[in-house]
């Protein structure tokens, strides 16, 4: 007979490897599902300066190694499966997998999302040397900085505003056809004089040496401008349309919706992390995660 797991966990981020640790810790048996990569976004990242704990700061390979050291530790079972597809049969429910299927009495999504990417010459060369994906993570090693943002989504506006806090100039840089809204920040944005837009340019390059130093434009007048750093906040892509497809709701963005305890719309069944786009940050996944943990664990002890 197929093993019934107590917990499955969707993704090994820190959301997903934070929700094992508590699982597995209390003795439930927890199969945690990853795409090959054990830590997830935070692994991008070259300096974790924030965490609680590492006054020193760490890369996001090694505090990520911690947390999966952890989670191993404690009894969590990591197995590298693409989901396909998930199905709510009411006490179990059940996880499709390329290599065959997972029974669970619970199930936490931390699938996590992917940024849009330019995909431009020197994008990935550049990352974490100067090319983000996250205003808030980053923006402090930039500062007295001249920095870029690129993006015409709310979320670029009101970086971009966040960013004047550190750095010494932001150049706005939302496409060709400018910002997607009229924006309620687009006035402070336009007022700020750290900040200058650059409308009508496309990006074309990303270059530098050991770090960025310059962004080559086309579409406009500019046709190159100096930058220490680059900021892309392009859309993001879901990675939970399997799992919206299985009836877990979701809003327009693609973010699964949960309640104050990590709950999505069906018993037993926990979202948390970047996937219900909510914090952005290493820590505030792993709060989700223990919190959807704490949830799912009350839901098993309900059953007994």
């Amino acid at each position: 007979m197929e093993k019934v797991w107590d917990v499955i966990i969707i993704g090994a981020g820190p959301a997903g490897l934070t929700a094992g640790i508590y699982t597995a810790r209390h003795g439930h048996n927890t199969l945690i599902l990853h795409s090959g990569k054990i830590g997830g976004r935070a692994l991008e990242a070259h300096m974790i300066e924030n965490y609680p704990g590492f006054p020193q700061g760490l890369t996001g390979v090694e505090l990520m190694k911690l947390f999966h050291e952890q989670a191993t530790r404690f009894g969590a079972i990591l197995r590298h499966e693409t989901v396909i597809g998930l199905a709510d049969a009411g006490d179990y429910k059940s996880v499709s997998t390329r290599s065959g299927y997972h029974q669970g009495k619970t199930v936490i999504i931390t699938t996590g999302i992917q940024r849009k990417q330019l995909s431009v010459p020197g994008e990935m060369e550049f990352k974490g040397r100067g090319v983000s994906y996250c205003a808030i993570c980053d923006g402090p090693f930039f500062r007295d900085k001249v920095v870029a943002i690129v993006g015409s989504g709310h979320e670029a506006v009101v970086d971009a505003l966040h960013l004047t806090d550190t750095a010494s100039k932001v150049y706005a840089i939302p496409g060709k056809k400018g910002y997607s809204e009229n924006y309620p920040e687009l006035a402070a944005l336009k007022s700020n004089p750290k900040i200058e837009i650059i409308d009508g340019h496309d990006i074309a390059e990303i270059s530098g040496s050991e770090f960025v130093t310059n962004l080559k434009l086309t579409g406009g007048k500019v046709e190159r401008i100096d930058v220490d750093g680059v900021f892309i906040l392009l859309e993001h892509v879901s990675t939970s349309n399997i799992l919206v497809e299985a009836g877990i709701n979701a809003d327009e963005g693609g973010c699964v919706l949960v309640d104050r305890n990590q709950q999505t719309n069906i018993p037993g069944v926990y979202a948390a992390g970047d996937c219900s786009c909510m914090g952005w940050q290493v820590v505030t996944a792993a709060g989700d995660g223990a919190k959807a943990a704490l949830t799912a664990m009350k839901y098993l002890k309900q059953r007994q």
